[in-house]
């Protein structure tokens, strides 16, 4: 089980690198470490397990939070209208919309100890492909805040922390045309 020891904080070299492709068929390795992924996002979003463990709430976990530099997110999230639960292999945002949107809060982070304040502006929607743990293909059309965390998860696979898109100079400064996603 994934605890907030195994993950890995800013600053740590496996958070900037490039993530590689999971070889499909997944080894019963890499299968093991895409369930305990969103195992860890459940067991955080449950109040006893995240208690009895010490787990920070989240929504999305990256293998390289881990340190495990390999193409892999899990998210375990609701929205208004649906639950997105996924564990993917490989996952990749193959189109996405011109218009923006951004969490009204800011983004946070697991690997991200401190709260970093401004907007990250996102795209509205995306549509992401993946496999699942017996490499099917997954396509999924997301919006709101579903598409916001993948894109965040996304990121860790190549690198970009949350923070790398918020104006330094103005952390608030409005996003025109952006849907605001309160959360």
């Amino acid at each position: 089980m994934i605890t907030m020891d195994d993950i890995i904080r800013d600053g740590h070299p496996t958070l900037r690198k490039i993530a590689a492709e999971v070889p499909l068929p997944a080894t019963d390795e890499d299968k093991r470490v895409l369930q305990e992924l969103l195992e860890y996002v459940k067991n955080s979003q449950n109040p006893e397990i995240a208690e009895k463990y010490k787990l920070r709430p989240g929504i999305g976990l990256a293998a390289p939070q881990i340190n495990v530099s390999k193409r892999m997110i899990a998210v375990h999230i609701q929205d208004e209208k649906a639950a997105y639960s996924y564990a993917l292999f490989n996952p990749k945002i193959v189109s996405h919309s011109v218009e923006k949107s951004y969490l009204q809060s800011g983004e946070g982070c697991l690997s991200v100890d401190d709260a970093i304040p401004g907007f990250v502006p996102r795209h509205a929607r995306v549509t992401v492909k993946g496999f699942n743990e017996n490499g099917e293909e997954v396509k999924l059309r997301l919006k709101g805040l579903p598409a916001i965390c993948f894109q965040h998860e996304i990121d860790h696979l190549n690198g970009i922390m949350f923070y790398d898109y918020i104006d330094k100079q103005d952390p608030f400064k409005p996003i025109e045309g952006a849907i605001v996603i309160e959360r």
